[in-house]
């Protein structure tokens, strides 16, 4: 596999604007669920403020694809920091003004914005400039390098966020977030540049979003490989984003002590802690399994049983082993699916196919959060993990269709 210096600093540009957004986003996410609790919202209106982040996911998800697809993936890029470090700003003002469920939706609503701007177009601005530079070994182990990076970053950040909040108070960790977001903007400007990818500004907005999004579609949804994949995404990713921040208040009940804000950074911590050993694990994953969907459908199956045992236990050492073996099952299968669905799709499609994807991914944890929410208000919190995996569930049909499709990014080819 031959490496030229193009393929180094492309690299290298990609796993920094990886560590810092990484850094710069888990500062909150060991305690971002208790900080909706401490401004006055119940468990169900906390997760339908995070509902309301993952709806305007689903909204901007295809415009903000289009932007990277005919303005530039460097500057969907630059967007999207910017938007984020004004609405990270406006969070720490809603909580200090202790503001209404309206208000709060809003916000969410910004930072989705923030959030899609991203997606699709730092993954796309990395394959096509690979390509540009003659790259010629498996998207799988950039991807892998980018989750361990990913990884420690987010380990750093969630335990860090997690203990300053416990020593200052819940609102510090988001202003060290805004910090770092501005930094990562600084960084995005002077070293992302465009490669292998020529923006199309020739016509007006709305004939462009026309021309892409139906080109999109084509490689996209009517794609059966793809389409059965993006089925699968609502119930993995709904059922996954609430487990995922539903641990900050069920470790802490399991724990007996509501204000060790360092357990919450802990359960993020532990996440991130997986994703650099399923980042490591990838090339071994490839020697023993064929097919990339068979990957991704036994990660699913993993996730059904450790999410329903989750639900059950009355162990906090129990849970966090649980949630540690429920992490590393999907960060060792996520850049086997990135690899998938990017060998599928064409270059000039690929930022608003990639947000399609997370599209629908947002759209499962817009139904899922304010409905397992509710369970846990209405039961308990366990009761919410073991409904969380009957809809993980629901997922494993589709990997089964999309195996049999045989496409062309399935076979694992060794490199």
């Amino acid at each position: 596999m031959a490496t030229t210096p193009g393929v180094r600093r492309v690299t290298r540009v990609y796993l920094t604007l990886t560590l810092l957004s990484t850094l710069a986003a888990s500062f909150i996410w060991g305690v971002n669920t208790l900080f909706l609790l401490d401004a006055g919202l119940s468990a169900a209106g906390a997760f339908t403020v995070n509902a309301f982040f993952t709806a305007g996911q689903v909204v901007f998800e295809i415009p903000t694809g289009v932007v990277a697809d005919t303005r530039g993936r460097r500057a969907s890029y630059l967007l999207g920091a910017a938007t984020l470090f004004v609405s990270t700003l406006l969070y720490v003002w809603m909580w200090q003004a202790e503001a209404g469920l309206f208000g709060w939706a809003l916000a969410s609503i910004l930072i989705g914005l923030g959030f899609t701007f991203f997606s699709g177009a730092v993954e796309a601005w990395l394959v096509d400039a690979l390509d540009d530079n003659d790259y010629d070994g498996g998207l799988e182990s950039i991807f892998a390098r980018g989750q361990v990076v990913a990884g420690i970053a987010m380990l750093v950040g969630s335990v860090v966020g997690g203990f300053v909040a416990q020593l200052t108070n819940l609102g510090v960790p988001y202003l060290l977030r805004a910090v770092l977001l501005a930094a990562v903007f600084g960084v995005a400007f002077f070293t992302m540049r465009d490669e292998g990818f020529t923006p199309h500004r020739g016509r007006g907005p709305i004939d462009e979003l026309k021309t892409v999004l139906a080109a999109s579609l084509d490689n996209g949804w009517r794609n059966p490989p793809i389409r059965w994949v993006m089925l699968a995404a609502p119930f993995t990713a709904g059922a996954g984003i609430f487990a995922f921040y539903a641990m900050q208040p069920y470790l802490l009940e399991l724990y007996g002590d509501d204000k060790a804000f360092g357990i919450a950074g802990l359960a993020a911590a532990i996440v991130a802690g997986a994703q650099v050993v399923g980042g490591l694990l990838v090339p071994q994953i490839r020697k023993v399994l064929k097919r990339r969907t068979d990957a991704l459908a036994g990660a699913v199956a993993v996730s059904v049983v450790v999410l329903a045992l989750l639900g059950v236990t009355s162990s906090f050492w129990a849970a966090l082993a649980l949630i540690s073996v429920w992490a590393l099952t999907f960060a060792a299968t996520g850049p086997i699916r990135q690899a998938y669905v990017n060998g599928l799709i064409p270059s000039e499609q690929r930022a608003t196919v990639l947000s399609f994807d997370a599209l629908m991914s947002s759209t499962g944890g817009v139904v899922a959060q304010p409905a397992l929410g509710r369970a846990a208000d209405v039961w308990s919190f366990s009761t919410a993990y073991v409904i969380s995996a009957a809809v993980t569930a629901v997922a494993l049909p589709f990997y089964r269709l999309a195996r049999r499709e045989h496409a062309s990014s399935d076979p694992i080819q060794s490199t």
